[in-house]
């Protein structure tokens, strides 16, 4: 099975226009040791224009969490993050009972409203269970929705996504999460980088029971934003049940006005070539 390794740099800086104080920063920005057929070979963190305490600790996900803190920041600071995982196209990755029966609830941005609802029904209509259903809701999503820029923030709902019919990956991520929950399948976000694209990209994992009599699930990914399921070009970061649980950077200060942030990023595409013994 052929190897793909995928090499992430990526920054983040936060410029001040006069100092403050008491900054707490989350970064969700490092891949889990291992997810499915992705496994993480390395990674490091380094922070540039104020002396930080890094903390690092796993969610309730299974995420890791970077937590960075200053006394003070002068003028800037400055994430720089470079991560290599390696991927294999293989086998989804397996999940417990109670993160299935989790990721079945509807969240803050998937409450679902009686356009969704209907549309649900429609869906399970057609007879169609597991990974069809599955399949059906995704070419659904990607039919129904259009890639637009600016009519949609981060607080946006899935249900007014849908009402708008447009919006970018992490809308459509969230529009097929409540339908996913609505005709029973268990799904939960993904937030993540696509080789080829420029900003940090947003899908779904749909919860499938196994098949081979083992008693957890297995996450099959995928990309509604694109009409496809993910695969070796996807570098998965951290899952949850909706943005808010796994926003790449957020965080608090003390200081009278907020900082502007500007980022960048490359995703490099590296093929492995294995030497059999």
């Amino acid at each position: 099975m052929p190897l793909t390794r995928l090499v992430l740099q990526q920054t983040f800086r936060y410029d001040y226009p006069s100092p403050v104080g008491r900054l707490h920063h989350r970064l969700m920005v490092v891949p889990p040791a291992g997810h499915g057929d992705q496994q993480r070979v390395s990674y490091t963190i380094e922070v540039k224009g104020a002396k930080v305490r890094v903390v690092e600790s796993l969610d309730d996900f299974g995420n890791v969490a970077v937590d960075v803190r200053a006394a003070r920041v002068q003028a800037w600071v400055q994430f720089v993050v470079r991560v290599v995982v390696e991927r294999s196209e293989g086998r989804g990755a397996a999940v417990g009972e109670r993160d299935r029966l989790q990721m079945l609830a509807s969240s803050g941005l998937t409450e679902p409203d009686a356009a969704l609802t209907a549309v649900a029904r429609d869906l399970l209509a057609s007879g169609d269970t597991g990974l069809a259903l599955a399949d059906r809701v995704n070419a659904w999503v990607a039919t129904a929705m259009r890639y637009r820029h600016d009519v949609t923030g981060v607080r946006t709902t899935a249900a007014q996504a849908l009402a708008a019919g447009a919006g970018v990956c992490q809308d459509y991520a969230h529009v097929m999460l409540a339908l996913c929950r609505l005709c029973a399948l268990p799904a939960r976000y993904v937030s993540g980088q696509l080789v080829g694209e420029g900003g940090s990209h947003a899908w779904v994992e749909v919860l499938l029971p196994p098949v081979d009599g083992s008693s957890s699930s297995i996450a099959v990914a995928y990309d509604p934003t694109n009409n496809r399921r993910a695969g070796s070009r996807y570098l998965t970061v951290a899952v949850g049940r909706d943005y808010v649980d796994v926003a790449p950077t957020y965080g608090t200060f003390s200081g009278p006005v907020g900082g502007v942030l500007t980022t960048s990023k490359t995703l490099e595409e590296q093929a492995v070539e294995l030497v059999l013994c």
